[in-house]
């Protein structure tokens, strides 16, 4: 095992990102395919994904400071996706490679926009905290999909410690998801892991029961928009109408921005509201990485809704 590290002073950044990085292969179909039929593909988009991957790139679009803690193969998707990561100024200092193949998603994106994911990662050894420097970043706030629990854990542990804002992107029930619940401060849940979770079809009774293990709770559900909880108050907030080419990317992009405007020191609701509209404009183009606004791109559409920008600097 060999780590990308950087022999540099303690870093501050913005927001580490923890877990998840695939290389991914999205193709547009104009229907779902049936039993044993076979379709053809209008258009092949090959990039860079996962959660935590995608959000560190997300931070670094919009003009934050990212780094991505997580494993990639010692074949060629990790070494483009490296290359790829290292393009878009996130640090790699934690990235960890292996000789396991890099996860690979093949993604299925239907004329509406929605789409349906298969992906294979293969059984790598969890990373520990001993595989990383604890020392080597000072990061505003934390992000964590789930997909690393136990380096995660460790790393929540020092959050506390240090009174460091932790994000999680919940996106289904698993053994991450789960074991990360008494280390968030932030919980950002799809329907999906709500539902799973707390056995409510109610979005509004589940994310209650949610408020019981995280402070801050904020349940997506697409283009419905969120459903939000914090202590005893709850609201909710519509999606931002776009034109959907691919929904891809747009729970990552949500995640990152999310996590920055913690990190910059944004009110909960203003924080949801930069986070909604980076997520709607992640499903104006094909595929996941390349779909990620920029700041400019978001501010822009900000400002033509009267809203407020995303600051480039702590509030």
């Amino acid at each position: 095992m060999t780590s990308e590290r950087r022999r540099e002073p303690v870093k501050a950044i913005d927001v580490l990102c923890v877990g998840l990085a695939t290389h991914d292969l999205v193709m547009t179909i104009d229907h779902h395919p049936g039993a044993d039929e076979k379709c053809f593909a209008s258009s092949l988009l090959s990039c860079g994904g996962g959660p935590a991957a995608n959000a560190a790139v997300t931070v670094s679009r919009l003009a934050g400071r990212s780094a991505f803690a997580g494993c990639l193969g010692r074949d060629v998707f990790g070494d483009e996706h490296h290359r790829e990561l290292l393009s878009e100024r996130v640090d790699t200092g934690w990235v960890v490679r292996r000789a396991e193949p890099t996860p690979l998603s093949v993604i299925l994106v239907k004329p509406d926009g929605n789409r349906s994911v298969a992906c294979y990662k293969s059984a790598t050894a969890p990373l520990k905290i001993s595989d990383i420097n604890p020392a080597e970043h000072n990061p505003l706030t934390m992000l964590f999909d789930g997909h690393e629990p136990t380096l995660s854990i460790a790393l929540g542990q020092i959050a506390r410690r240090r009174g460091i804002p932790t994000v999680l992107d919940a996106g289904s029930v698993h053994q991450g998801t789960v074991e990360l619940l008494p280390h968030t401060d932030y919980l950002v849940a799809s329907a999906t892991f709500a539902r799973q979770f707390t056995g409510q079809s109610n979005m509004q009774a589940a994310a209650e029961i949610l408020s019981r293990h995280a402070p801050f709770v904020v349940v997506t559900l697409g283009g419905q928009g969120l459903i939000w909880r914090l202590g005893a108050q709850r609201g909710k907030m519509p999606a931002f109408r776009v034109e959907a080419v691919d929904t891809t990317g747009a729970g990552d992009t949500f995640h990152g921005a999310f996590a920055l405007a913690i990190a910059r020191g944004l009110e909960f609701s203003s924080a949801m509201r930069i986070a909604s509209a980076a997520g709607a404009l992640c499903c104006t183009r094909l595929g996941a990485r390349p779909a990620i606004p920029t700041l400019a791109e978001l501010n822009s559409f900000l400002n033509s809704r009267g809203l407020r920008s995303l600051p480039q600097t702590r509030q």
